[in-house]
């Protein structure tokens, strides 16, 4: 990180502050970096009767039995969102997941809907083949509101200002279908949407889920998918990789208002670049070397950003040779010639081929890596191809996980992404600024709240965040306090406690029953409200003391609206990431129409 908390940040810089990514064996971002730093690999080995295929296809010797599968791909949880069971069944796999995974990144960069008064973009990126696939709407005579309405769930286009709408929000919604580009067009557009000034806050991402699930697929010669099901990037024995589903969103902020606005930043986007190679492709849908290397080029330009500045490169390393050869010759035209060294490595070896989700893979592995200044290994690769001439290049692949020590002195991170029809995009992240110095805590009462739609919900609330603190002790209690009280949408069903201390309230979401200063919407004290100030934003707290909190907790919790603003104003909180909403998924499929 840069020594200088104090600095001038740079305004074409945009700021990650919340992440949401749900991928092959990792229900969480956390569970998706664990499974990378271990070089564990989540593509899944099928048995026959697992799969639902035409009988000669599935008994053809070219067949493979592999797929990076989603868990709960055919699950929902509708009432976070007043969704109803019968518009929950039209929705497309991927339009639930988008609107669960964009309400996460929000809740993970520590932002109530119900709070946010400006524009907020939409950017995402999906499958249109998906929504084909789980059946198309019949052809309707009329067009009334029933046909309307199904429609609106079911379409791929929809797919952003269905979670616009759904999540409360307004701003801008556009769902881009650039192939396997995807997820970095979406990004894209969200930085140049921020940066022009038309959104105050942008949610970028896709979501994609191969129909039917789980599936292997057909290898043939010379093509992108496996001959065994492993994806083996660099490798000489590669011969490409498996499919997968997934979901990835990331919320972003210009990097100068999320450091003003106390936000917390796992990377900033320091460049962004797309292009496609039309008629100069050696043949339509494959990589061209120069365009690639004139997109790669241009995002560096854009942010300002030298090769040698550039430590880790993600490749989209799809692990078939021609492919992979092509590529290491692009990145290295745009690296030019250089002596500082380059760590390269493609998650594909991980997680298979996550089509529009594929670069949103790539690039939560890469801000993570930075984040937690760690680079993961590349498994999977035991024999380098030697037509790939690593050696003349200045990158080197990453074999085993290791500190990230950069010789520029600072972590640079670059994500290419190719789609075909001559899609070509790159990121370039950077670590983030250093946080500002702050004074220790100041010792006093603290008002925690956690709400949800029922019991059993808020229950898993209690427990998810009392492993969190458990698990992350450098957490400050105020930054707690104030990321639960700012940052969450308030529920029907509520829970709140006035602790001291970490320690207080780790016991207090330990406990079985209310007890002490802790309140609940079950069993909640009455409280005067007429002694209560209020504003125009609900009730006011009349001090910062034990008793005065308790008396804004107990009417917090039978549902009165409380001026959160008011009771953290002046102080130096932080948002930090906290467990989201625990969704109550249940399967939704279409049966009819």
């Amino acid at each position: 990180m840069s020594d200088s908390p104090e600095q001038d940040y740079d305004p074409g810089d945009v700021a990650v502050i919340g992440i949401s990514c749900r991928a092959p064996g990792a229900r969480t971002k956390e569970q998706f970096w664990d499974n990378l730093v271990h070089g564990r690999e989540s593509v899944t080995f099928l048995a026959k009767d697992e799969i639902t295929v035409d009988e000669t296809l599935i008994n053809n010797p070219y067949y493979v039995r592999a797929c990076g599968t989603l868990d709960g791909y055919d699950a929902f949880d509708p009432s976070v969102f007043g969704i109803s069971d019968r518009m929950a069944a039209v929705m497309t796999p991927e339009n639930r997941l988008f609107v669960e995974s964009a309400w996460e990144a929000l809740e993970d960069g520590g932002y109530d809907p119900d709070r946010i008064t400006g524009e907020v973009g939409i950017y995402g990126a999906n499958n249109p083949q998906t929504a084909a696939l789980y059946s198309s709407p019949p052809d309707r005579v009329s067009v009334g509101p029933e046909a309307i309405e199904h429609g609106l769930a079911w379409s791929p286009d929809t797919m952003t200002s269905n979670a616009l709408y759904y999540i409360g929000l307004t701003g801008e919604a556009v769902t881009v279908t650039t192939a396997c580009a995807g997820f970095h067009y979406a990004v894209h557009l969200a930085c140049q949407s921020l940066l022009l000034g038309q959104t105050d806050l942008a949610i970028a991402g896709g979501a994609m889920v191969r129909l039917p699930q789980p599936r292997g697929h057909l290898w043939e010669e010379g093509r992108i998918l496996s001959r065994d099901g492993h994806c083996r990037p660099f490798d000489a024995g590669g011969t490409g990789a498996a499919l997968s589903s997934g979901v990835a969103t990331l919320l972003l902020k210009p990097l100068a208002e999320a450091v003003a606005d106390r936000d917390h930043i796992y990377a900033v986007i320091k460049g962004s670049a797309i292009n496609n190679n039309g008629v100069s492709a050696m043949a339509y849908g494959l990589a061209q070397p120069e365009r690639l290397s004139a997109c790669i080029a241009g995002a560096m330009q854009v942010g300002g950003v030298t090769p040698e500045t550039v430590s880790m490169y993600e490749a989209n390393g799809l692990g078939l040779p021609m492919t992979d050869q092509l590529e290491v010759h692009a990145v290295s035209m745009a690296f030019g010639k250089q002596t500082g060294t380059c760590s390269i490595g493609s998650v594909k070896s991980n997680v298979g081929h996550g089509g529009v989700v594929a670069g949103g893979f790539g690039a939560v592995k890469a801000a993570l890596a930075l984040y937690h200044r760690t680079l993961a290994p590349t498994i999977n690769l035991t024999d380098v191809d030697p037509d790939i001439d690593f050696p003349s290049t200045p990158f080197v692949p990453q074999l085993e996980a290791a500190d990230w020590e950069p010789e520029a002195g600072v972590r640079r991170a670059g994500i290419t992404a190719i789609g075909g029809g001559g899609y070509n995009a790159h990121l370039v992240l950077e670590e983030p600024p250093a946080p500002a110095e702050r004074a220790p805590e100041t010792a006093g009462p603290r008002l925690a709240t956690l709400s949800a739609l029922d019991d059993e919900a808020l229950a898993d609330r209690r427990a998810r965040l009392r492993d969190w603190l458990v698990a992350n002790p450098e957490l400050r209690l105020d930054d707690v306090c104030f990321s639960l009280n700012l940052g969450r949408r308030a529920m029907e069903r509520r829970w709140a406690a006035v602790v001291r201390s970490r320690e207080e309230l780790i016991e207090a979401l330990s406990a079985d029953a209310p007890r002490g200063l802790v309140t609940t919407t079950a069993a909640a004290p009455r409280v005067d409200e007429d002694s209560l100030r209020h504003d125009d934003r609900g009730i006011v707290p009349s001090g910062q003391d034990a008793p005065a909190l308790f008396d804004v907790a107990a009417a917090w919790v039978t549902g009165r609206r409380v001026d959160f603003d008011a009771l953290h104003r002046g102080e130096s909180s932080h948002r930090v990431p906290l467990p989201t909403y625990p969704f109550r998924p249940r399967r939704f499929w279409r049966t009819n129409w």
